[in-house]
C-alpha cells in the first residue's frame, strides 16, 4: 500500500512539473507575441512606426492592416475577445466609434501630454497620432487661381456640374462629411451632399481621383493633402498637371483631420500597448513622420512636420471637435443623399 502510494505521489509530482513547465512556456509564448496593433493607417507608415519601436523597445508587433470602419466595426463585434491591444485609424470617426462602444482604456497621462488639446479628445481615452488637411486638387492646365472655389460649399453651385470630382465611399470623404456636419449642421449639409451627387464624379480612392484630375477628366477633386506629396516625392507622373488649393479662412475646406490611436481594455498587455502609443506620440514616433514618405503631419508637442508641407498653424482650420464627428449620421445622410 505504501509503495502504492508513493508512486501515486511521484505521479502527481511529475504532472504538476510538466503543468508548471507547460504554464511556463505559454507566458513566455504569450511574452514574444508582444502586442497586436489593427492598423487602418496606410501600411507603410504602420510599417515604419512599428519597425522604430521594436528596435528601441525590443517589444515585437504583429501588424494586421485594414481600414477605419472595418477594423471599428469588427472590434465591436469582437468586444472583449479582440485579440487587438492597440488600433490606429487614418481618420477620428472611427475611434469615436470604438470610444462611444466602451472598449477603449484610458491612455496614459504622460502619452496625452505629449500633444497640444486640440489633437486629442477631452475623455483622454484615445489620442491623435498625425494629421491631414483637405485641399481641392486642381489642374493647372485648367483653372486659375481667380477660378478656384473660395469654398468647399461652393462645389455644391451647378456651375460646377460635371467638373470635380471626389471619393465618396471611403472614410477620408466621410470624415470630411462628418466636420462640415459639425460645422453646418443638417440642413447645411443635405444641401451639399445633394449638390455633390448632381455635379461630381464619383472615384474610388484620393489618389484615382487625383489622377483623373491629372489626366483631365475633371478639374479638380476635394483630397487630402499627401497624395499630392507623395507622389511628386516619386515620379510625379500622376500630378504633374495637378496644383492645391487650400481652402484656410476657417471653411470647412480647410478641415484638418486627426488620425487617432487607442488601447483596446481587453489587452492582456496593457504596458507594452501603453509604450506603443506613448512611442508614436513621442520625439522618435513623431520624427517618423517628418523624415519619412507619408507627407502627414506630426502632432505632438513641438514635433515638426516635413519641410515641404505647408504649416498647420498656416491652414487657418476651422476648431472641430474630434471625438464628436458622428459617422452614423454621415452614414444615415450620405447613404439618403444616394452616394454610398
Amino acid at each position: 500500500m505504501t509503495i502504492a502510494l508513493n508512486r501515486f505521489s511521484r505521479v502527481l509530482a511529475l504532472a504538476a512539473s510538466l503543468l508548471s513547465a507547460t504554464a511556463l512556456a505559454g507566458g513566455a509564448q504569450a511574452q514574444d507575441e508582444g502586442i497586436v496593433v489593427y492598423n487602418a493607417q496606410h501600411e507603410s507608415l504602420g510599417r515604419e512606426w512599428i519597425d522604430a519601436f521594436t528596435k528601441e523597445t525590443g517589444i515585437k508587433v504583429t501588424m494586421r492592416q485594414g481600414s477605419d470602419m472595418q477594423f471599428a466595426n469588427q472590434i465591436i463585434q469582437e468586444g472583449d475577445a479582440s485579440p487587438a491591444d492597440v488600433f490606429l485609424t487614418e481618420n477620428s470617426p472611427a475611434m469615436t466609434l470604438v470610444d462611444d462602444a466602451g472598449l477603449f482604456a484610458p491612455v496614459d497621462k504622460e502619452t496625452l501630454d505629449q500633444l497640444p488639446e486640440q489633437y486629442r479628445p477631452a475623455d483622454g481615452m484615445w489620442t491623435g497620432i498625425a494629421a491631414r488637411t483637405t485641399v481641392f486638387a486642381y489642374d493647372k492646365t485648367k483653372l486659375t487661381e481667380d477660378k478656384l472655389p473660395k469654398s468647399l460649399l461652393d462645389l455644391a453651385d451647378p456651375a460646377w456640374k460635371g467638373r470635380w470630382g471626389a471619393a465618396p465611399a471611403g472614410a477620408d470623404f466621410q470624415a470630411i462629411v462628418s466636420a462640415l456636419l459639425q460645422l453646418k449642421g443638417e440642413d447645411a449639409t443635405k444641401a451639399w451632399l445633394k449638390g455633390l451627387k448632381d455635379n461630381a464624379t464619383p472615384y474610388k480612392g484620393n489618389s484615382v481621383a487625383m489622377k483623373a484630375v491629372n489626366a483631365g477628366e475633371v478639374e479638380g477633386a476635394v483630397i487630402y493633402h499627401y497624395y499630392w506629396f507623395g507622389d511628386q516625392a516619386k515620379t510625379g507622373e500622376n500630378s504633374k498637371n495637378v496644383g492645391l488649393h487650400y481652402f484656410k479662412n476657417q471653411d470647412p475646406g480647410a478641415f484638418v483631420s486627426v488620425s487617432g490611436g487607442g488601447i483596446l481594455k481587453s489587452t492582456q498587455h496593457m504596458k507594452e500597448a501603453q509604450a506603443f502609443l506613448k512611442f508614436i506620440t513621442g520625439k522618435a514616433g513623431q520624427a517618423v513622420l517628418k523624415d519619412g514618405t507619408s507627407y502627414e503631419y506630426a502632432v505632438g508637442k513641438d514635433a515638426a512636420s516635413n519641410d515641404k508641407l505647408v504649416p498647420l498653424s498656416d491652414l487657418n482650420a476651422p476648431k472641430v471637435e474630434a471625438s464628436t464627428l458622428d459617422s452614423k449620421k454621415v452614414v444615415e445622410l450620405m447613404t439618403a443623399a444616394g452616394l454610398i
